[in-house]
């Protein structure tokens, strides 16, 4: 059975810092491309970062010079470090897992980690 397990959020002041990680089971970790993803209330869920099997990286504009993704195949763990946080990046932070094999997709989500950041 796949987990994808989020911790590491929690409420920090503007400006601050958090470090999101995702502990995948289940799953050959190193075949798959992982994610992060967002949903404030009221809004859709949304692509914030992304890192392939292979390493490459993908941002969305918001995140882009303030977000680092990274991935350790050796712990099964993907993470994301978030700086320079601002209160429009409070959400309720996803961890993803896909591949794409033999035209079948395989697709797996964590249950989510809050990020607040407010004074």
């Amino acid at each position: 059975q796949v987990q994808l397990v989020e911790s590491g959020g929690g409420l920090v002041q503007p400006g601050g810092s958090l470090r999101l990680s995702c502990a995948a089971s289940g799953l050959t970790f190193s075949n798959y491309d992982m994610g992060w993803y967002r949903q404030a209330p009221g809004n859709e869920r949304e692509l914030v970062a992304t890192i392939t099997s292979g390493g490459s990286t993908n941002y969305a504009g918001s995140a882009k010079g303030r977000f680092t993704i990274s991935r350790d195949n050796a712990k099964n763990t993907v993470y994301l470090q978030m700086n320079s946080l601002k209160p429009e990046d409070t959400a309720v932070y996803y961890c993803n897992a896909k591949k794409v094999r033999a035209g079948r997709d395989y697709d797996f989500w964590g249950q989510g980690t809050q990020v607040a950041v407010s004074s």
